[in-house]
């Protein structure tokens, strides 16, 4: 699961050694074992938010250097399991959430603060952290050679406006937009991986309730912003 994405446009070379490097030696090193890899729903292109999102069969399409070197990741993975043998499963996450980090956590914030919350990419995927470890964990049962891909989100497709207005009545604030809804978003279709490891047991609403309580309560949070409104691959 290292990998490079903050400040990635920043350093790309940093990005690209973190991200296709490292994972080459972990690879060679430990090719007689499984792995699971951590990826990103940021290989695939944007696709309608009027559609289902990217499957596994989706042509990729990385825009930026931090998708770009995500890509060479699993480029790296695969070469080395054809070569070597090594079992492995490519999770494609997008996007995972919990209380101290997180999409939810960013819109969350902003409401709070009064701040705008940016609609350029207004749909997003968003699934539990538990559950995305449990899906990591269990996908070693199913690592192969070549390797397994997995697309890991949540089951529904949520309108940013919609969250943000949830937010409002929850932390009580009124809500700022800025910006508006394109006709595309980073989405994917996770049916396979809920077909493999079951629904996710915490649905949508229960996230976002989560999340509010959290705040009121005084919760910390990581202060690392996903940038998940970034359109241009640039982070």
């Amino acid at each position: 699961m290292v990998g490079a994405k903050f400040g990635s446009d920043a350093n790309p070379s940093g990005a690209w050694m973190t991200n296709c490097v490292l994972p080459s030696v972990v690879a060679r090193r430990y090719r007689a074992s499984r792995l699971a890899a951590f990826s990103t729903g940021n290989v695939y292109p944007f696709t309608p938010v009027t559609g289902l999102g990217s499957t596994e069969d989706s042509p990729t399409a990385p825009v930026g250097e931090y998708a770009m070197s995500c890509l060479g990741r699993e480029r790296v993975i695969q070469a080395a399991s054809l070569s070597g043998g090594l079992r492995a499963s490519i999770i494609r996450l997008n996007y995972a959430v919990e209380p101290r980090y997180g999409v939810l956590c960013d819109i969350a914030q902003r409401v709070l603060a009064g701040s705008p919350v940016d609609l350029s990419v207004g749909f997003v995927n968003v699934v539990a952290q538990r559950y995305a470890n449990e899906v990591a964990l269990r996908s070693l049962l199913l690592a192969d050679s070549p390797p397994r891909i997995i697309n890991l989100a949540g089951p529904e497709i949520l309108s940013v406006r919609a969250i943000a207005l949830r937010f409002g009545e929850l932390l009580d604030r009124e809500v700022v937009f800025s910006g508006q809804e394109g006709e595309t978003a980073l989405l994917s279709n996770a049916a396979t991986c809920h077909s493999l490891f079951g629904y996710p047991d915490l649905a949508a609403g229960a996230l976002i309730e989560m999340q509010a309580d959290w705040l009121l309560a005084g919760g910390r949070v990581l202060g690392k912003p996903t940038k998940f409104e970034r359109n241009d691959g640039r982070f």
